[in-house]
């Protein structure tokens, strides 16, 4: 390691007595038609040896521009590019420091002032899209898309794979258009790569009838489309990889795609045993199961985009295969569709030890469980887009699921008093297999009128889902104290829950000031109905099977849930204001039918306002602000309305309360966000809260002796959650090759939460803060070093005396490096250090964790061996501590612990415009 350092010392000198000069140049921008001003031009260099990029900027109100930076070369190429005008080139000199262009005349048309240009500006900026040219950001020459997307202004990618634009999330990804594997942003940025990308754009999430009726999308979410260059768009690329390593850890996984123009087929196929979906393919810097946009539950699955895989706690197995192809028939169809088919294994072992607090005493709660779970699920979606005309527009789009599992589990339960008297305990042993089929269909109409942005829609939205299960039960509940009880329970549950809904909506768009003002008017109705049935038959010793039907346990309904709301709106659209205000009123019906408790049946309507109001203005291209508005009221779930006592766990017995209210939640959000293109700076702020009235709580009496505890519902009111947020990152260029980039971001959230504790309600208030500082340093072609560190603070206090004050702390630090020396090989490490010391006694308070790779690429950089090992130091943990309004929990499960392990993958790339193999064409998907 010494050496090591020595070897980098040493290079950092050299380079830091290069000849690099620095340069200021700045200027103004005119239209030649209507002299005026012009504001969003891009201006940028390049260097004249390989027109790589040096640095850009975006031209002001007042259409002045100053470009800074530093560059070794004599003279740099100087362009100006906008939208409607020719782009403007010159060769400039850097012969000194401050070099003024004073006024440039931009020129419509085709005429040009120098030279014909073919050149394509880094950014050009819209008034709805920001597009980047894929050629001026560099990367290393194997990159994904995801690599390219972290050099990107304003592109944040966290370690899980999630991204942001300017702190608003992107959800979705198309490539040229149309979804590529579904909506599952993480498989196109690993498996896709930068060489045959040619643009990103990047706009308002919006669905097609919204892109194809002009109207503003979801300001609040992001979507990113790539193009892919029009002569790589025919050809086959794709990678196959296996890796074996210790405690009989293995993966493989394949990919192959086959791009026709508008066609487009690909096929991919993984598994593994390392908590890992098994087509992310182990890539080098989120190989380790904790990457790519995963979902953790408390039942042991995890998720990606939306499809599960198996455990996030405890060990994995996992298994997968895909098929998604898009193309166009005709002229006028659009059509994509996907396939999906999982598998996985799941076990795990949690402890865990909970005190409970009383308004007059506490008790104590240990548990210990043991699951094994086998899942198999199958899911295909299809899009139909169908234009008839440039008026008309009708979208289909179908889908399909099916799903079985099989879950066996065990536990044992002790709960103490305050003395650390046994007061009771149970052990609990199931067997659980389920299926589950769906079926759902979205369709939309959309018709144009005219040039004034008038347009009328049609949607309908149908859904049909089937689940069964068969349980088999035993479990032991003892109770002691001066009336000791045991209750043994023997049983099987047959089960089926189908569920049938559709919803319409019908759009009017009225417009009053051609394509900028205009009136909304719509209606939706909708009716979902559900028939849940769950028979229970205790054991027969006399027949030896389950004949005795048990009522008290067996529930048998009909709930049915409709709505009708009637909408007015009006928006406002300008070049840099946009806005909306919307108002429905709400009628609702919640009906229940009980089958074999007819007293209990149900039947409430609630009448309400909805409303919503967004507003968005646009200083520049560099910043703006937003702000929202909603009204939303949600009904008591059903079980909540039930008045019959559940006692299918006699240690927690439930009775719904048919009198609740709906609740009714006003929530506000407003933030800025802006990006300095030239001084790679950028800032973004946001502040949230929300306010509830007739919130539903639970309301639990624990029996003093039994530790029995009785829970029903209530509305309360004084219920509020505001936070405030903001990220503040710093990009400074030490020279051509080296930056360094500062990371600094801040939250703060407050709530309030109004609960009683045995029929006395109280009040607790959460304060947490979590700071957070990163330093990335890149030095191209050579290193990468990027530590960070996060706090996490928080405060519980109660108005009551009964319940202390709680307080939290944590601290999180890491270190991620690369290193590209020497040529062909590439180690990366991930240096992780967690420190909970709140945790009770007996779990692990700190733990380091450290992932590391090497690799080494061969056959023409064509095949790739990699040397990985996961957990390094054998101290992976997922200890953790919970605070809630009446209890505090510490637990710990199963983790995937230290393993070496050894791969190897082969990449292949044909594409072209005749579908030959290029020069260096072949790349790694990492």
């Amino acid at each position: 390691m010494k050496k090591l350092c020595l070897v980098f010392a040493l290079l950092i000198t050299v380079y830091s007595f290069s000849q690099e000069k620095s340069f200021e140049i700045t200027g103004k921008l005119m239209a030649e038609d209507t002299e005026s001003p012009v504001e969003s031009a891009t201006i940028y260099l390049e260097r004249v040896k390989d027109s790589s990029v040096v640095t850009y900027t975006i031209s002001d109100k007042e259409g002045k521009f100053k470009l800074e930076g530093t560059a070794y070369a004599d003279s740099l190429n100087f362009y100006v590019s906008y939208v409607g005008y020719s782009t403007y080139y010159k060769k400039v000199l850097i012969d000194k420091e401050k070099i003024n262009l004073k006024t440039i005349t931009m020129q419509v048309d085709n005429r040009l002032d120098e030279v014909l240009v073919k050149s394509t500006a880094p950014i050009t900026v819209k008034q709805d899209t920001l597009e980047f040219n894929v050629k001026s950001f560099k990367t290393k020459k194997d990159a994904n898309v995801e690599d390219l997307l972290k050099q990107l202004p304003g592109v944040e990618v966290d370690e899980q794979g999630n991204i942001t634009v300017n702190g608003k999330p992107v959800n979705k990804i198309l490539v040229n258009g149309k979804p590529f594997f579904g909506n599952d942003p993480t498989i196109t940025t690993k498996n896709l790569t930068k060489d045959i990308i040619e643009k990103i754009q990047i706009v308002d999430t919006k669905t097609k009838s919204e892109a194809f009726s002009g109207e503003a999308g979801d300001q609040e979410n992001k979507t990113i489309n790539l193009t892919i260059k029009e002569e790589n768009n025919k050809g086959v690329f794709g990678r196959v990889s296996a890796g074996a390593g210790t405690d009989e850890r293995y993966e493989y996984a394949g990919m192959l795609n086959f791009f026709d123009n508008d066609r487009r087929i690909s096929i991919l196929a993984g598994g593994n045993n390392i908590n890992s979906p098994g087509f992310s393919f182990g890539e080098i810097s989120k190989m380790f199961g904790t990457g790519g946009g995963i979902s953790f539950n408390s039942n042991g699955t995890f998720a990606v985009g939306g499809r599960s895989f198996g455990g996030g706690q405890g060990i994995t197995t996992s298994r997968s295969t895909g098929l998604n192809y898009a193309d166009v028939i005709g002229e006028t169809i659009d059509i994509s569709t996907d396939y999906f088919n999982s598998s996985s294994n799941s076990e795990n072992e949690t402890s865990s030890e909970r005190e409970t607090i009383l308004a007059d005493s506490r008790f104590f709660t240990n548990s210990n469980s043991r699951s094994i779970s086998d899942t198999d699920s199958h899911s295909a979606n299809l899009e139909f887009e169908i234009e008839t005309d440039s008026t008309f527009q009708l979208n289909i789009e179908p889908s399909f699921s099916y799903s079985k599992s099989k879950t066996f589990y065990d536990s044992n339960d002790e709960t103490l008093d305050e003395d650390m008297v046994l007061t009771n305990q149970s052990s609990v042993n199931s067997e659980v297999e389920r299926y589950a089929r769906e079926f759902s269909t979205d369709l939309s109409a959309t018709k144009r009128f005219g040039s004034k942005g008038a347009f009328v829609r049609a949607e309908l939205s149908t859904n049909v889902s089937k689940q069964e299960s068969d349980d088999f039960l035993n479990s032991v509940a003892e109770i002691f104290g001066t009336e000791p009880e045991t209750i043994v329970r023997d049983q099987f549950t047959d089960g089926f829950n189908d569920s049938y809904g559709f919803s319409t909506e019908l759009t009017y768009r009225l417009p009053i000031i051609e394509k900028k003002f205009f009136l909304n008017f719509e209606y939706r109705y909708s009716r979902d109905k559900d028939r849940n049935r769950e028979s229970t038959f205790d054991f027969d010793d006399n027949t030896q099977g389950f004949t005795n039907f048990n009522t008290e346990l067996s529930t048998d309904f009909e709930y049915t849930d409709s709505r009708s709301v009637p909408n007015f709106g009006a928006t406002f659209r300008g070049e840099k204001l946009y806005t909306r205000f919307d108002i429905g009123y709400n009628i609702r019906t919640l009906e229940n039918n009980d089958l074999l408790r007819p007293q209990f049946n149900v039947e409430r309507q609630f009448k309400n306002i909805e409303a919503s109001y967004r507003v968005n203005y646009r200083f520049s291209p560099k910043s703006s602000i937003y702000g929202s508005y909603w009204l939303r009221n949600n009904p008591p779930a059903l079980r909540q309305l039930q008045a019959f006592t559940d006692v299918s766990n006699p240690l927690s017995v439930i009775i719904g309360n048919p009198n609740l209210e709906p609740s009714n939640r006003h929530s506000f959000y407003a933030g800025y966000n802006g990006f300095d293109w030239q001084k790679r700076t950028g800032f973004y702020a946001n502040i949230n809260a929300s306010f509830t009235d007739n919130q539903v709580v639970s309301k639990s009496v624990v029996d003093p002796e039994t530790l029995v505890r009785t829970t029903t519902y209530e509305n309360v009111d004084g219920n509020y959650n505001y936070g405030i947020s903001g990220n503040y990152s710093k990009e400074i260029r030490i020279d051509t090759l080296k930056k360094v980039k500062f990371n600094l971001r801040a939250r703060f959230n407050r709530s309030r939460n109004i609960n009683f504790n045995n029929d006395v309600q109280y009040a607790s208030t959460v304060n947490t803060i979590s700071p957070r500082l990163g330093v990335d340093f890149y030095w191209e072609k050579v290193m990468e070093i990027r530590p960070f560190y996060e706090l996490n603070i928080s405060n519980n206090a109660y108005d009551i005396d009964a319940f202390e004050d709680i307080n939290f702390i944590s601290h999180n630090a890491g270190l991620r490096t690369a290193t590209f020396l020497p040529k062909k090989f590439e180690w990366r490490n991930d240096i992780n250090f967690n420190y909970n010391p709140n945790v009770a006694e007996g779990f692990q308070k700190s733990a380091w964790f450290w992932n590391s790779t090497l690799t080494y690429s061969l056959l023409k950089d064509k095949g790739l061996i990699t040397l990985k090992v996961y957990d390094l130091l054998n101290q992976n943990t997922n200890a953790r501590r919970i605070a809630t309004q009446d209890y505090i929990q510490d637990s710990q499960s199963t983790v995937l612990r230290q393993y070496f392990m050894l791969g190897f993958s082969y990449k292949f790339n044909s594409l072209g415009s005749k579908g030959e193999v290029g020069k260096d064409s072949f790349f790694f998907l990492d």
